[in-house]
């Protein structure tokens, strides 16, 4: 029995039993309550006897004030009894000596006998002492009460089902969305770890469950790609400042210089290696297993200071490129532009496509602007280049995937993928728009660190 059925029964049995001792209770107080009002009656019929029996009235006189004034009970009857000081009966009227033991003789009692209730009451006048009594049938317990009895016997039978029906109709609907949702994370496998739970037809809990699900789908995914184009994106990343190390080498060998002229070529080749450096450990930090916690490290870190500092990189690889920056749509509260990540790798993915709005561009110019809107910064990257068919904007996330008409540009295809992972990776979107002969626009979104 799994842990959901064991909880199922102990609540259903707890409602059983409540409603039992509900039940219980009411013909317990109605029972009570019956007894206490049948009693009061019969000791009023009790006094009126008393009048009767001890006072002298005629017998008449009380019949006709008890018919006009209180109705006659089922059965009734009235008694007298004379004892004397030993307790023993002297005489009596309408009494039955095997009940002389259950009456009070120095008090009032009440008390049943069968179905037959009695009210008695000690009388002293004379020197002579006296039990004066009523009795009558409780017709409302022989027979009312009854009925309630049964009446609520059938009620406790048919809640218990009512419990019982409604426990197994609210498992299944409680269980049912899960129980989809379980049915779709089967279907999620490494080869599809692009496939997504529908969050919008989950509620409460569910839907939180369903977004923690997609959000660790996200890392997966982002890690087995990152992991299996290592080697590529590795290449791709460190072939060009290595490039300028060596170039920068080669020139500064090719023949005798001045002293400053080799410390303005090292100052360069330094430049290229801490370039270099930062990639290595950009690259080295992606291909950690699981991007937990502990093997990533996020900092609050200024968005556009990470823009900045992709300009800087971008145009140090090419300095053919231009950039273009507006700042007229930042916040005027700075903290609006603080995310949660980590800058080496923002810096990595910006770059990036920085360099290829720069590359693809027949005038070497990538325009950029940022802002924030509704705790989320927006960064758009665009250029003025060949841009991309529409029939292939569905390839360009694909590792090693190149345009169509980008002959004779050099590429690998593996910056846009890597680009995308890292925005993933801080929680962010990545959405490209282009039109052939006209340009591409990146549109990058990325949570503000604090909610405002």
């Amino acid at each position: 029995m799994n842990n959901y059925n064991r909880k199922l029964i102990y609540l259903i049995a707890i409602l059983v039993i409540y409603v039992s001792c509900f039940v219980g209770f009411i013909f317990y107080s109605i029972t009570n309550f019956a007894f206490t009002d049948f009693y009061k009656r019969l000791d009023l019929r009790r006094n009126i006897a008393a009048e009767k029996f001890l006072n002298s009235k005629s017998a008449s006189q009380t019949d006709q004030w008890s018919l006009d004034f209180i109705e006659s009970l089922n059965n009734q009857h009235e008694f007298l009894v004379e004892f004397d000081k030993n307790g023993k009966i002297v005489q009596s009227q309408g009494f039955y000596s095997e009940l002389w033991d259950k009456i009070n003789k120095t008090g009032t009692s009440n008390f049943k006998a069968g179905h037959q209730f009695y009210s008695t009451k000690y009388f002293s006048k004379n020197n002579k002492h006296y039990i004066v009594g009523a009795s009558a049938e409780n017709y409302f317990y022989t027979h009312h009460l009854a009925y309630l009895r049964n009446l609520l016997i059938i009620s406790l039978i048919l809640g218990i089902l009512f419990i019982l029906v409604v426990s197994v109709f609210m498992k299944r609907s409680f269980l049912k969305p899960i129980l989809t949702m379980m049915k779709e994370v089967q279907q999620i496998g490494s080869e599809n770890l692009d496939k997504r739970l529908d969050e919008e037809k989950y509620k409460g809990e569910l839907h939180d469950l369903a977004f923690t699900f997609n959000s660790m789908l996200t890392r997966l995914e982002t890690s087995f790609e990152t992991q299996k184009n290592f080697i590529s994106n590795a290449s791709h990343e460190l072939n060009t400042p290595l490039t300028s190390i060596i170039g920068q080498a080669d020139l500064a060998l090719s023949k005798e210089r001045t002293v400053e002229e080799y410390q303005r070529t090292l100052c360069k080749i330094i430049e290229s290696a801490e370039h270099l450096e930062k990639k290595t450990k950009a690259l080295l930090m992606l291909a950690r297993t699981g991007f937990v916690s502990n093997s990533t490290t996020f900092n609050p870190v200024r968005i556009d200071q990470i823009v900045m500092d992709a300009e800087l990189t971008v145009k140090a690889i090419n300095d053919k490129f231009k950039i273009t920056t507006d700042f007229s749509l930042l916040p005027d509260d700075s903290m609006r532009l603080k995310v949660n990540g980590n800058a080496i790798l923002l810096q990595l993915a910006l770059s990036n496509i920085i360099s290829n709005a720069c590359k693809y561009s027949s005038n070497r110019t990538a325009y950029i602007a940022l802002g924030a809107l509704n705790n989320k910064v927006f960064i758009l990257i665009k250029d003025k280049g060949i841009g991309i068919p529409s029939k292939e904007l569905g390839y360009i996330y694909d590792p090693y995937f190149r345009a169509s008409n980008t002959n004779g540009i050099d590429g690998y295809g593996i910056g846009l993928p890597l680009a995308r992972n890292i925005i993933k990776l801080h929680g962010g979107t990545l959405k490209v728009n282009s039109v052939v002969g006209e340009g591409t626009t990146v549109e990058i979104e990325l949570p503000t660190y604090i909610r405002f």
